[in-house]
């Protein structure tokens, strides 16, 4: 089965080419080449040419790649969002939330349109995104005490909970599925950016308030969250299915912190609505 994603489908491509280059380079005189442990059988037959050696072969991406390197992601985001609860004075909270908020925007942006894995940017928007998760965080816990904690294991709940019917094939990410859920989702981010705006105005959508409506909307986009992970796993199966290199196993990871930051600050969002005023 190909996968309905054109991102993987290219790395699919590359990664059949550096498994191919793997395996085979150029001989000499133009003959075929062979893998590097069959080099000495090929100099006695040209005896006094050089032999190209083959380069290492490309190791593939696994599920236990993916695991460690979201765990890894996960503990940098936790320890930055700690510090920055600890180190940053109250006076500058807002400061360091719209300043993460700005950074780890472009930084995802950049990895999520980059054709190569980078590790070095995967990890920098983990620091930068735990600022942000840290400030947040703290303005929230400030107005409602324990309020993070109930986020916190709300969060990881769904997330197991997706985990569970996904592997369960309850749920499965046909072509059709992941074509609507890419459409919700870009429809999500736009009202979003749009209420953003206007909140700069001081034009109230009611979307943020605390109102039904705001509920509502709420509820939607965890659930719209919560199944964005449906079509995580889908692309982590296609990648190891495909053999994509191991390095991918960070843009993977990726998109699974940046699923999860999103369902927790929703979570923490709709926990605070019923929290009443203080």
């Amino acid at each position: 089965m190909k996968t309905t994603n054109p991102v993987l489908a290219r790395l699919g491509q590359a990664a059949e080419r550096e498994r191919a280059a793997g395996y085979a380079q150029p001989g000499p005189y133009g003959q075929p080449g062979y893998p590097q442990q069959y080099a000495p059988y090929q100099q006695q037959q040209y005896p006094g040419v050089g032999y190209p050696a083959a380069p290492p072969t490309v190791t593939p991406m696994t599920l236990d790649d993916v695991v460690v390197k979201t765990v890894l992601l996960l503990g940098v985001l936790g320890v930055s969002a700690a510090a920055a609860w600890v180190l940053v004075p109250d006076a500058l909270v807002g400061v360091a939330w719209i300043g993460a908020a700005v950074v780890g925007l472009v930084l995802g942006l950049i990895i999520s349109f980059s054709r190569m894995a980078n590790p070095a940017l995967v990890v920098a928007y983990s620091i930068v995104e735990g600022v942000f998760v840290g400030m947040v965080s703290k303005a929230f816990d400030t107005l409602y005490d324990g309020i993070v904690l109930q986020a916190v294991v709300a969060t990881f709940g769904v997330f197991f909970l997706m985990a569970t019917l996904y592997k369960a094939r309850v749920i499965r990410a046909t072509p059709k599925f992941a074509r609507i859920m890419i459409s919700v989702m870009a429809g999500l981010f736009a009202v979003m950016l749009i209420n953003l705006v206007l909140a700069l105005f001081g034009v109230n959508t009611h979307l943020r308030d605390g109102s039904p409506l705001a509920i509502g909307f709420s509820l939607v986009c965890i659930v719209v969250a919560s199944l964005s992970f449906v079509l995580n796993f889908a692309e982590i199966e296609d990648g190891v299915r495909m053999g994509l290199p191991q390095r991918y196993s960070w843009t993977a990871a990726f998109g699974i912190v940046v699923g999860l930051v999103w369902l927790y600050l929703e979570v923490l969002r709709l926990l605070s609505y019923f929290q009443g005023d203080d």
